[in-house]
Formats: structure tokens, sequence, C-alpha cells
């Protein structure tokens, strides 16, 4: 049967661009997750106690939520092509930056140019893809580009674990060097640089304010439990950050040419959406760098088992993407995000039950069902949040969610880094395992109150 001209295959002409794209994508996903297995292994080159080492993923996941905004903009000012080649020499030589790092400040220091790399890869790309491909294959294009998405976070984890243990930790920033340079080398060929005749000025203000509030949030959380900084200082880096939240809101309400208009939040689903999003993330975000941390300074595993432990969740998220639609269209959103947001929320509590004695057959179940419930709740979350918005709002509503995503996860880690210090100083350091345990029951709580955000989706919200 021939396709549909809704649904045509992707000609030849436009497969190299999908690669070079994937190629980004892959490069993303992959540094998303790679660092978790090897913190340790890292802390213990760098002279830095295992527990405050989130910053360095915090780093990296803050300044690609910071830079999402400047995407569409750069790309219609200076072409899709050269922004997209500028993406890739900075994260290349980013990651030969990180992979160079004799101390921590050194490293944070890269890994924030990484994230600004990282944050025009993905959205870039895609935008390239949306502005050359006909319509009619963009469908099997993106189909295509999600493999590699899937690729990185499944390698991710073991991947880590292995560089970390068979040769150095700098090598999981080194890898990304061919990959980096094959992108290079495809992108003048693959790429068309596609401009806009008018572009509106760039909402500088609200950027500065957005870049303040995040950043403000997620490092007064981080720093909350330090020991080299005062309390005052990390209470007024949130107050900051809330401050400008509230700034931006003015902004965002009164000026003309706003990054994200308040208008966006005239639509209550998509707002209770964001809202719910921020929420359900902290938790489900904060465990891929939580998890690893337990099993080897907790349990004393060794990073590339630690990172064969994780694989079982990114196989229940795959396995529960063909069931997501049905279950929706069955119980629709408000039931199903309901049931699914207090069964997450016990699921990340009940890893409190684990210890270094829990057989390997049921620690990997439980991981394949925390995979499973939270792609549930992602997929869930992310397409209530948008299906109603008009098309009009639909590119900006998209970014905002994006940046989002990329903010709740930045908190996520920086608040379970937070309570592991907080925790290990109260149980004391020969009763790790209970701040874990503390920790886990506490991000698993923070479900209560996603629960109750998404009370308020109306019921009779249609599939």
């Amino acid at each position: 049967m021939n396709a549909t001209p809704s649904h045509q295959a992707l000609q030849p002409e436009f497969r190299l661009l999908v690669l070079l794209v994937s190629i980004g994508f892959f490069m993303q996903g992959l540094d998303t997750t790679i660092v978790n297995t090897a913190i340790p292994s890292m802390a213990a080159h760098l002279n830095e106690d295992p527990l405050n080492m989130h910053s360095v993923v915090v780093a990296y996941v803050l300044s690609v939520a910071a830079c999402i905004p400047l995407s569409g903009w750069l790309a219609d000012r200076f072409g899709v092509r050269n922004t997209y080649f500028s993406a890739i020499i900075i994260f290349t030589l980013a990651s030969l930056g990180c992979g160079q790092s004799d101390s921590l400040n050194e490293l944070l220091a890269y890994r924030v140019l990484q994230g600004i790399g990282g944050a025009l890869l993905l959205p870039v790309g895609r935008l390239a893809m949306l502005k050359v491909i006909p319509r009619a294959q963009f469908l099997s294009a993106m189909s295509l580009m999600s493999l590699a998405g899937l690729i990185g976070p499944l390698i991710g984890p073991t991947l880590g674990g292995w560089l970390a243990e068979a040769a150095t930790w700098h090598w999981i920033f080194l890898i990304n060097i061919p990959m980096g340079i094959l992108g290079c080398l495809i992108t003048f060929k693959a790429m068309p640089n596609v401009t806009e005749p008018s572009v509106q000025r760039f909402d500088l203000w609200g950027f500065l304010l957005l870049v303040i509030a995040m950043a403000g949030l997620s490092l007064g959380i981080e720093n909350f439990a330090s020991t080299s900084l005062s309390l005052y200082w990390s209470l007024g880096l949130i107050c900051a950050g809330l401050a400008a939240a509230v700034l931006y809101a003015l902004h965002s309400h009164t000026h003309q040419n706003a990054l994200f208009r308040s208008k966006l939040f005239n639509n209550r689903v998509y707002a209770i959406g964001i809202i719910g999003n921020f929420f359900a993330r902290l938790g489900g975000n904060a465990m891929p760098f939580l998890i690893p941390l337990m099993l080897q300074v907790a349990f004393g595993f060794e990073p590339f088992v630690t990172g064969l432990m994780m694989i079982p969740t990114v196989l229940g998220s795959l396995a529960s993407k063909p069931i997501i639609r049905p279950i929706i269209q069955r119980f629709g959103y408000r039931n199903v995000l309901l049931l699914n947001t207090l069964l997450v929320g016990a699921c990340i509590a009940s890893f409190a039950l684990s210890g270094a004695d829990t057989p390997l057959w049921l620690r990997a179940l439980h991981f394949f069902i925390f995979g499973v419930l939270n792609s549930v709740q992602f997929v869930s979350m992310n397409t209530l949040t948008l299906k109603d918005l008009p098309q009009q709002d639909a590119s900006s509503g998209n970014s905002f969610l994006s940046m989002i995503m990329m903010v709740s996860m930045s908190i996520g880690v920086a608040l379970a880094g937070t309570l592991v210090n907080v925790f290990s100083a109260f149980f004391e350091a020969a009763q790790i395992t209970s701040a874990f345990h503390a920790t886990l029951i506490c991000l698993g709580c923070i479900n209560l109150i996603t629960a109750m955000i998404f009370w308020r989706i109306p019921k009779d919200t249609a599939v």
C-alpha cells in the first residue's frame, strides 16, 4: 500500500540531514546520563566528596535550561546551519576541556559551556528539519531521529561506568570529540543556512530575568547544606531567584516582545500541565543521579555494574510506549495522572527498602517498574500540556515546557544532593545508607503535591 500524503517515507536527499541532527541529539542525550555512574570516580580523582558532586550535573542541566530560549532566535537571526555548526563546535571544545580538567571548578566551567552548546543542538536541529523537510516526510524523519535520543540514555550509564573503570573518567567527555568532528564535516553538506527575512528584537531583559530566576533557585538549593558558604548566601540566592521569577511574570504581561507571553497561562490545561511537570520531575529526574550514587557510595557497587543495573529503567520506559495512548484513551488524562503520580511517588520512596543485599532480580524488576511508571508520567504530562495550545502559541509553549523540564531536573538534582548531605550530617557518616533512604522518601512525598495539582484537571478534558 502506498504511503498516505501525511506519512510519506523519507526521501534519500534528506537522510544526511536526519543523520546530522541525530548526532547532535545523541550527544546531548548521552551527556545527560553518562556522568551519573562516573561521579564517585571523578570525586576520587579531584579529591572531592562524592556527595558534593551534584554540581557537575546541575551546571550542565542549568545552562541547557538557560539557553533554550536563545535557540530559536539565534537560528532565525543567523541561520540554522551557522547556529548548529557553532553549537557543535562549542559542545566539542567544551567536552575536550572537561576531559582535561584537573579541578572541580575548572570542570564546572567547561560543563556550563558544554550545556550552552547542548541547549542549541536539539532545538535548532529539529527546527532545521521542520524548515527543510516537506511536511509529508516530517513524521518519518522525527521517528528516525528519536532512535538516537533513545540510544543515548540507554547506553549512557553503562558506558560511563565502564569507561570510569576500564580507563579514566576523562573519557566520558573525550568520546564526544570524534562525533563532534563528524558532525562538523556533515553540517555544511547536509544543512542549508535557512534564515527568516524579519526577526523581532531579542528580549534581553526577559532573558536575564529568567536566567537569574533559574540560577538563583538551583544554586541556592544546591548550596543549602554547604559547609563553605553561609546559609544566608543560599537564602539570598533563593530569594533573588523568586524575585526574578515574579519580575518576569510582570514583564511577560506587559512586554509585547517577551520570550514567553503571560497569555500562555490563560489556557487552564496548559497552566496545570506546566506546574505539574515542574513538581513531578523533581523526584523522577533526580533518580538517574541519586540511584547510581547510592549503589556505589552506600552499597559499594563498581561503576560498570552500577551502569548495567540502570538498563532495566530504560527498558521499562521503552516497553511502556505502546500502552500509554490506549491507557489515556480508556481512562482519561485526569485519572491516569492522578493514579500514576501517586504510584511514581510510592515507587521512588520504596527504593528506601532496598539494601546492598537486595536480590539482583528484585532490584532489576524494581528499576523496570520505575521506568514504566516514569515514562507513563512524562508522556501523559507532556501531551496534556501541549494538546490544546492554539497554533500561534505552539512554538512558544513548547519552548517554555522544554525549559521547565530542564529547570526541574536541575533543581531536582540539587535538592537530592542537598538532602543527602543534610541527612548525612544528621545520621553521621557511618549510616550513609539511612541518609539515602530518607532522601528517597522525601523525593517520593513531593508527588503528593503533584497529585493535588493534577486534581485540578477538568474532568471533561478530552483525549
